[in-house]
């Protein structure tokens, strides 16, 4: 079943000719992502990153952190080193502004007219971020001794470097534009995708390491079975919860013209149960990384000073208790999910708006009143489901660093039980598999979720979730 669908796919040509030409611009991004920046001792800085992730500096997590969902790696200074993640910073950026300032309110409804506008200015915004984190990543190096010295104190070194890295940005933007035009599926989500998957590799060569029966401090059959187990039932939830919806039954009005009768129809109005995607996780992780750096240099610094007393036991035991995976840093990470949650709704979300354009189509919920009484339900049952999506999102964040805590299983392994990544990687493949099923079936053709009558008589409808 499987075989004939992908070789349906190929039958198509246009199809078949986007799936070649995003496969293609990704294979460019992984071929770009090895181009080393010039002046950087890259040995020195593998190494410097190594001895940081064997001793759980804070760096390394913001390091970790940024390559999740980046696209890029600062473990490796190429000219992709930045990855993706300025303009997408600066897309979120517009996106919260887009519900709070007039001018940007007024610029969305214009249509494709505004959303042009408000995608240059997101250009320029992505241009001085990547300025800004490229100078700070190049002084980072240069303080720690990873630039060579000959380069170090050279203008023409810091402007050619800072320009690599943001045009290394901007490129990666172009490919993912010239997806979005030529290829299929999110240009920008597949590079931050491919860039999550290549650590796939990795994680399996350390289970393969740390497995041996007959050692009792390594991984034997039955730790193996349980963490493949948990992989799939991972995955299997996440894909479930991105795509569940709370249906609200919509009835049409109906109108009667001359002698027929229009309408009466009834439908649904679909609410996502996990609306804010992977962002609340995001939010919260940005965010959760700021006490964990200050707490554990401000106590490396009152060690430095020689502070004794009260003083240098308050900000060891902050930083013990804040490292990644204690218990207060687990329990105000959830918190914070939670906050993310229901403020992403909040902003992108309007019940009014779809209350008056229910009104509008002569559309209305059974028992209720179209206006003020309609968008009240709408935003009680949306704060109902944000709950169930922000918990299936908290256990989904905190996840591997349980599992990296109790069972002592690296980080690169228990990234993909969980976390961002795991989310990112599970919404992007939904989507593309959505965008390939929906060509399939606009040809008539049985799409990869669909069912044996899918391919049956002429109809032609969309994707099947």
């Amino acid at each position: 079943m499987l075989l004939q669908t992908i070789t349906n796919v190929f039958k198509i040509d246009e199809l078949r000719n986007k799936i070649l030409f995003t496969l293609g611009m990704l294979v460019v991004y992984r071929i770009g992502f090895w181009i080393p920046l010039p002046g950087v001792n890259q040995e020195q800085l593998s190494d410097w990153f190594q001895r940081a992730a064997a001793e759980g500096g804070a760096a390394t997590r913001i390091a970790e952190y940024v390559a999740i969902f980046s696209g890029g790696s600062f473990g490796q200074s190429t000219i992709f080193g930045l990855g993706i993640m300025p303009y997408i910073s600066a897309a979120i950026i517009f996106q919260l502004l887009g519900g709070v300032v007039p001018t940007l309110k007024a610029l969305k409804n214009e249509g494709p007219t505004g959303q042009q506008k408000i995608q240059e200015w997101t250009r320029y915004v992505t241009v001085l971020l990547c300025i800004f984190q490229a100078v700070g990543w190049l002084t980072f190096m240069r303080q720690s001794g990873m630039v060579y010295s000959t380069w170090a104190s050279n203008p023409l070194w810091w402007l050619m470097a800072t320009a690599a890295l943001t045009s290394g940005t901007m490129f990666l933007m172009w490919l993912g534009e010239q997806i979005d035009r030529f290829g299929i599926g999110n240009g920008v989500s597949l590079i931050i995708m491919a860039g999550i998957l290549t650590g796939m590799p990795q994680a399996l060569v350390s289970v393969y390491n740390n497995f041996d029966p007959s050692d009792s401090d390594k991984m034997g059959w039955l730790g193996l079975i349980l963490l493949a187990g948990g992989f799939v039932l991972v995955v299997a939830g996440s894909v479930i919860i991105t795509v569940a919806q709370r249906r609200i039954p919509i009835q049409q009005a109906k109108h009667t013209r001359g002698r027929r009768v229009f309408g009466g129809q009834r439908s649904y109005l679909p609410l996502r149960i996990n609306h804010g995607g992977v962002m609340p996780i995001i939010f919260a992780s940005s965010l959760m990384m700021l006490p964990s750096v200050l707490f554990s240099t401000l106590n490396a610094s009152l060690k430095s000073a020689g502070v004794t007393g009260f003083w240098l036991d308050s900000s060891q035991w902050l930083s013990d208790e804040f490292a990644m995976g204690e218990f207060p840093y687990v329990l105000v990470y959830i918190l914070m999910v939670y906050f993310f949650s229901y403020f992403w709704i909040t902003v992108q979300f309007n019940p009014e708006e779809m209350s008056k354009q229910l009104r509008d189509h002569g559309s209305f919920i059974p028992g209720l009143r179209p206006g003020p009484r309609t968008a009240e339900y709408i935003e009680t049952v949306m704060e109902r489901i944000t709950f169930v999506g922000a918990a299936f999102l908290a256990v989904i964040a905190v996840l591997p660093m349980v599992v990296n805590r109790s069972l002592n299983i690296d980080f690169a392994v228990t990234q993909f039980l969980g976390g961002t990544g795991l989310l990112i990687v599970v919404s992007v493949a939904l989507d593309f598999l959505q965008r390939v099923e929906a060509s399939l079936l606009m040809r008539n053709y049985q799409g990869f979720l669909g069912g044996a009558d899918e391919a049956k008589g002429p109809r032609l409808r969309g994707p099947a979730f």
